[in-house]
């Protein structure tokens, strides 16, 4: 249940409303937009939120998703219910493309993941989409169907059926011999001077007619269609093809008939599926919708909470969308909100000065919650935990009726009336200004007997109120706790920042006082309200000034202890470091003393084998034998000592390299360090240079003070010598520099030339030179670019335009042929060039 009727109003869902229509792209998602409603059916409110998910993930990572052709034929598919009924070409069209389009979303629902499950079936990345596109028919043969009917614009084909190619080729064949006659009747008329020679033959009324001045229109035997408006023209169908313009106004009736009968009989086919087929129309409705939302999801950085399927509200940065958006467009930043309703504290009463932002927060909990439960991604930190409310009830504004004859404090008490009256366990109040609109201490009493009733129904919500008597009944009462909105005494300015836990001062006497009353009505009124309420506001003052206080201590402390761990975790990862160091040290140090001891062995050997080759005494080879054995002793002593030293050694160069990288840390946290100025060597004359942020290498041939002359191949251009950097000698030769450089600026022209190039020119209204240069300069362009045909557009007028142009045209050699334009494309008031 929602209370009141106008609850989407007061909370400002209405403006959500409009904003998600504008994202659609039909009036397909707009209607599901209008319809969307609120639900208290966990699985319905989870699988919307799932649905928006997975689409915002599609929206950010795919670049495919097919969303061209949202068209809603629904009304021509119900219009083609009744028999004999068609769908015209343009509704054809439409169909086709949204059938289209409703496949490939489908195929692109459907696609799964390479990997595999534990029971071996593939898997799709949007399961919940997925899902919804499970069992929606995509009617594959109806576009065959459609095609075979319609071309790539939408326009019927000719081979649409027989009968239609057979027309359409009658009708081109009469339409060319009417041409061919009028143009022999205009020579004729022409030459015999009933005709100007720059008349060509016009359209009117859909029959081909020849102008003429009205002194000759006797001589040229037919049938007067029309005049011009001043009279001095005449428009008439010669009578040698009035019987041919008559068969193409036969050929055009049969032509639309037969269209007419394509399209009834197609619509025969269609009939038996539209029911399948709109209820693929509202497949691709709740896509378009599913996608508005996704899109201002995006908009507002709204994410999908933990949900459960319970009463509560645990929300950490919650931030009200349409303030967020509103301060944007003025670099403004929303402070957030931190707001908790559990079993144990279930009723927030907040308190806090005017203008502190107790309605915006209660606004807001109203709003999130109900976009929430339409199945929208809301603005709060993504590790929030939301619950369901099976109905919210909100009171707040002036609701005064002259009609009903109600007071604004009477609107306050009957919606008090019909929220104790609907309210329980599963339910959500929001109430603004409690037990405001009449005499305080009675009004107060009132509101403390209402709270104590919602409290009775274990009811959730949040209330705003300035009444002392609540926030005692707070302190006093389990279920209901007080919260406040902050107020810095010291700059005298609200923080907009609730804290849960103590209530809230008006700070009444320090807004007043900065608002500038004077300072004798600020005394007198503290003594009317008695010391003792002074005092006890200075000290919730106090109270919150001091929790404040510790509250920045501890978040201080906090900061501190991550700071702390991060140093402890970094320590630790640089020991083990230094002891895998330690640890390869000692290998690398046994491998070289094994092969210093191989070594001395062989060493040994070779004495022995000399000893041997001498053939010596036995007692002088055992002498022999002992100082040699002595010699490997001392060696392995001395290699022993060596490597202990040559690790100790190590080790200490590694422990000094780690405080160094310490203490440079340490530095560099602390001032920034400075940064090494290069010496600059300036630029001679014969260095080899390019311009910053340019590719081509150039030479300086001399410098003139600031400026420097440099050669880029056959190119001397004046540079600032500031704009150049040195660079490395080309390595090809000069000549084959040159030529690369002219090769490619020329190539880059040319490309330019030729994409930019139009093949028509206009000219109409210029004076003779004028429209001469002009068409010289485009007929050059044109011979450049290697155009093959060319237009020139110089109308019909007296002629005179025409005859220089086309004597211009004669003397140029790129010219092949050029002659008049069809007549039914310009005729004589456009020149058609041919080039070689």
């Amino acid at each position: 249940m929602i209370y009141p009727q106008n609850f989407e109003q007061k909370i400002g869902f209405d403006q959500i409303r409009q904003l998600l229509k504008t994202k659609c792209l039909s009036t397909l998602g707009e209607e599901r937009v209008e319809s969307m409603d609120f639900s208290d059916s966990y699985d319905e409110i989870n699988r919307r939120l799932e649905q928006v998910t997975e689409f915002v993930r599609i929206i950010q990572e795919e670049d495919d998703f097919p969303s061209q052709y949202f068209f809603d034929v629904r009304p021509s598919l119900k219009r083609i219910r009744v028999e004999g009924m068609y769908m015209d070409e343009q509704e054809l069209f439409d169909l086709r493309r949204s059938l289209e389009t409703i496949r490939d979303i489908v195929r692109f629902l459907q696609q799964t993941d390479d990997e595999l499950t534990d029971n071996d079936e593939a898997h799709s990345p949007y399961p919940a989409l997925y899902e919804l596109a499970g069992d929606i028919m995509v009617f594959p043969q109806l576009i065959t169907r459609i095609n075979n009917i319609l071309d790539k614009f939408g326009k019927i084909k000719d081979n649409a059926s027989p009968e239609l190619l057979r027309i359409r080729r009658e009708l081109a064949s009469t339409t060319g011999s009417i041409s061919r006659s009028l143009n022999n009747i205009l020579r004729m008329a022409q030459s015999e001077g009933y005709v100007d020679k720059d008349v060509t033959p016009t359209m009117r009324d859909g029959r081909l007619v020849i102008p003429v001045t009205p002194g000759m229109k006797r001589k040229i035997r037919g049938i007067v269609h029309d005049e011009s408006a001043t009279g001095k023209t005449v428009f008439i169908e010669p009578a040698e093809v009035v019987e041919a313009n008559n068969r193409i106004r036969e050929l055009e009736g049969e032509e639309r008939r037969e269209i007419i009968r394509i399209l009834t009989e197609f619509s025969a086919t269609v009939r038996p599926q539209v029911p399948a087929i709109l209820q693929s129309y509202e497949f691709l409705a709740e896509i378009d919708f599913i996608r508005s939302k996704a899109l201002l999801g995006i908009d507002i950085k709204g994410v999908k909470p933990s949900f459960e399927s319970k009463q509560a509200i645990d929300w950490f940065e919650a931030v009200h969308p349409l303030l967020q958006m509103s301060l944007a467009k003025h670099n403004k930043k929303v402070v957030p909100l931190d707001i908790a309703l559990t079993t144990e504290q279930r009723i927030l009463l907040i308190s806090g000065p005017n203008a502190g932002g107790k309605s915006v927060c209660l606004k807001t909990v109203g709003l999130l919650q109900y976009m929430l439960q339409c199945g929208m991604l809301v603005s709060m930190n993504e590790r929030s935990h939301a619950g369901i409310f099976h109905s919210i009830f909100i009171d707040i504004g002036d609701e005064q009726s002259i009609e009903d004859d109600l007071s604004t404090y009477s609107s306050h008490l009957t919606n008090m009336k019909n929220m104790m009256k609907y309210c329980n366990e599963k339910s959500l109040i929001l109430i603004d200004e409690f037990g405001g609109g009449t005499e305080p201490q009675i009004g107060g009493a009132i509101a403390e007997a209402v709270l104590k009733r919602f409290n009775a129904k274990k009811t959730f919500g949040v209330i705003t109120t300035h009444y002392q008597n609540l926030k005692h009944f707070a302190e006093d009462h389990e279920g209901v706790v007080n919260g406040a909105m902050l107020y810095d005494r010291h700059e005298m300015r609200a923080l907009f920042q609730l804290q849960i836990g103590n209530p809230g001062s008006s700070f009444a006497v320090e807004i007043a006082r900065k608002i500038g009353l004077p300072e004798e009505v600020i005394a007198d009124a503290s003594e009317i309200v008695g010391s003792e309420y002074i005092q006890s506001d200075k000290y919730l003052q106090d109270i919150v000034r001091d929790k404040r206080y510790w509250e920045t201590k501890r978040q201080n402390i906090r900061k501190r202890e991550k700071v702390m761990e991060d140093t402890i975790a970094r320590y630790e990862r640089e020991l083990e470091e230094l002891e895998k160091s330690r640890k390869e040290i000692l290998k690398k140090a046994k491998e070289d003393a094994e092969h210093l001891l191989e070594e001395s062995n062989a060493k040994i050997e070779n004495t022995i084998r000399t000893i041997k080759e001498a053939q010596a005494e036995k007692e002088r080879t055992r002498m022999a034998r002992q100082e040699l054995t002595d010699f490997r002793q001392q060696v392995e002593a001395a290699d022993k000592a060596a490597l202990e030293e040559k690790i100790t050694r190590k080790m200490e160069k590694l422990r000094e390299k780690q405080e160094r990288k310490k203490d440079k840390k340490n530095k560099q946290a602390n001032q920034p360090a400075a940064q090494p100025v290069p010496k600059v060597v300036p630029i001679q004359a014969g260095d080899y240079v390019r311009i910053k942020g340019q590719t081509s290498v150039g030479q300086v041939m001399e410098l003139n003070g600031k400026n420097a002359v440099v050669t880029f191949g056959l190119m001397k251009t004046n540079v600032k010598a500031e704009r150049l950097e040195r660079a490395e000698a080309p390595k090809q030769s000069l000549n084959t520099a040159k030529a690369t450089f002219v090769s490619s600026e020329t190539q880059e022209r040319m490309y330019e030339k030729k994409l930019n190039f139009k093949q028509d020119i206009d000219v109409r209204g210029m004076r003779g030179d004028e429209a001469i240069q002009a068409v010289t300069y485009f007929i050059d362009d044109a011979i450049l670019v290697g155009v093959s045909r060319v237009r020139i557009l110089h109308g019909t007028g007296t002629g005179i335009l025409r005859t220089l142009i086309r004597q211009y045209l004669a003397t140029v050699p790129g010219v092949k042929h050029f002659q008049d334009e069809h007549v039914q494309f310009g005729g004589a008031g456009i020149t058609v060039v041919d080039l070689k």
